[in-house]
């Protein structure tokens, strides 16, 4: 950063050296070794660096859909056993709990590990966890399991859930592979990629999930689940990604939020950009507590599970229209604009309980999820030096999952216990039926209204605030050619 506050132009590779030479460790730069050897090009992403972007693309969303497919399994499974909002809410809150506490530290990981070795811990976590749920579902019986006031449920559940959260790590070490690995000018495309790729592992994990409860029962899903967590590990071990020598710094704590909040307020407005992301979160945090409830009282398990993923469909058109024409040339005000259509959207496709309006509002309301995902992440992996991305993007994430579960135990209780009551009484219907019509799920659909309505004035305020136009400066400042050098290598290498 220059004296006058601007970010000066930093690209990932510039530790690389130039002309094909190797980079000279900056003096007092302690435990840094240069950048030398096949792995590291001069001031450029390895040749074969799409191929390999390609390959772990596929592997995580592998990964991906696993995982996901037991956890949408036993949300369906305790909703339909036992038909409380409260226990999803409580499921889903418990989720991103975790993740907003486990972030922090996997991105740290990210940091201080080559990114192949972190994705190698978390595959194998993962496992090890699926083992243990699989034993305990098994051991215990169903009556027993599914009693919320027990400690089995929540002991087979942290279980599972800890097996799906430790993916985290894989996502955020993917994230990290962009910069790694894809030109700079195709950051964007990448990061839509990675949506319609995740899109498709997204609807196949809706269908499979409720296909599975409904036809097959849990106890054969989560065998299934189980052993098919093994199938990108055995591919993961035989994978080669080329890497720099990871920067030392003994001064790097393990959890080490310190520096990932140095590295991102060293970017004049990219906190505030978290910070935005976070309160939209808190608007996600309703859409996530109660969809299911919603869907799942219109349609029946195996047709919900097939509905989503028609509906899901939209992450892949949304993707691929990232991947195939990006974000524009400022992604800040892209994702604005879009966070108010999502409000608007949430908006209108409950106004009437009518099923083709329901799927035609998720298809939409997925189709413009990854800009929204791929413009925080395009931003970051631009301003952001590669050797602190770990971090950020962990602190980015422990900021915005620790939003949705307070929306979620908030308005789970709120649902079941107040708004959907009243919505089905005389006074409810008469005050509201002229804007939500007649319907068992009319009470969710008031909170998706007012959800939808704090998204928009959010994006709306955004656009007038200084944090907006700062980063909008910075992020344009940047250089945005292949040519360019990667970010400062004494400030990447020093936290």
């Amino acid at each position: 950063m220059n004296e006058s506050g601007a970010m000066e132009p930093r690209h990932p590779d510039a530790a690389r050296g130039a002309a094909g030479a190797p980079a000279a460790v900056p003096s007092g730069v302690a435990g840094q070794a240069p950048r030398t050897g096949p792995e590291t090009g001069p001031g450029e992403v390895p040749p074969a660096g799409g191929r390999t972007f390609a390959h772990v693309l596929v592997n995580t969303a592998v990964a991906s859909l696993t995982t996901n497919f037991l956890w949408f399994a036993i949300v369906f499974w305790v909703y339909l056993e036992t038909r409380s909002i409260l226990a999803t809410g409580v499921l889903g809150a418990v989720y991103m709990i975790l993740l907003a506490g486990c972030s922090m530290w996997f991105g740290s990981l990210v940091d201080r590990m080559r990114k192949h070795r972190v994705m190698l811990l978390s595959a194998w976590a993962t496992l090890v966890s699926f083992v243990i749920g699989c034993a305990l579902f098994f051991a215990v019986p169903s009556d027993t399991l599914l009693r919320l006031d027990a400690p089995w449920f929540w002991l087979f559940t942290l279980v599972v859930l800890a097996g799906c959260v430790v993916e985290l790590m894989r996502n955020l070490a993917l994230a990290t592979t962009v910069t790694l690995l894809v030109p700079v000018e195709r950051h964007a495309n990448a990061n839509g990629l990675v949506g319609t790729v995740q899109g498709l592992a997204f609807i196949a994990t809706s269908v499979l999930s409720g296909l599975s409860v409904g036809l097959l029962g849990m106890g054969a899903t989560i065998l299934l689940a189980t052993l098919f967590v093994a199938v990108p590990l055995v591919h993961l071990h035989l994978l080669r990604i080329p890497e720099p020598v990871v920067a030392r710094d003994p001064d790097r704590a393990a959890v080490d939020f310190r520096g990932g909040m140095a590295a991102m307020r060293a970017v004049p407005g990219l906190f505030a950009l978290v910070l935005f992301s976070t309160f939209n979160n808190l608007g996600s945090g309703a859409f996530m507590a109660l969809l299911d409830p919603y869907g799942l009282t219109m349609f029946q398990v195996e047709i919900w599970g097939l509905v989503f993923g028609l509906a899901s469909t939209g992450f892949i058109v949304g993707g691929l229209v990232v991947a195939k024409w990006g974000l524009g040339p400022n992604p800040i005000r892209t994702m604005l604009v879009l966070v108010g259509i999502l409000g608007f959207v949430g908006i209108a496709f409950t106004l009437r309980e009518w099923p083709w309006l329901f799927i035609a509002g998720i298809w939409v309301f997925m189709a413009l999820m990854p800009a929204v995902e791929a413009a925080e992440q395009t931003v970051i992996q631009r301003v952001v030096p590669f050797e602190k991305q770990g971090r950020v993007f962990g602190l980015a994430m422990t900021f915005e999952a620790a939003a949705a579960p307070i929306t979620a135990l908030i308005v789970a209780p709120i649902a079941e216990f107040w708004v959907v009551p009243f919505m089905r009484g005389e006074t409810g219907q008469r005050d509201w039926g002229w804007l939500l019509g007649q319907g068992d799920s009319r009470g969710i659909a008031l909170i998706f209204v007012c959800t939808g309505l704090g998204m928009i004035l959010l994006a709306c305020a955004a656009f007038f605030t200084r944090s907006y136009r700062t980063l909008s400066r910075v992020f344009a400042e940047q250089p945005s050619s292949g040519q360019a050098t990667r970010h400062g290598a004494a400030e990447s290498a020093v936290d």
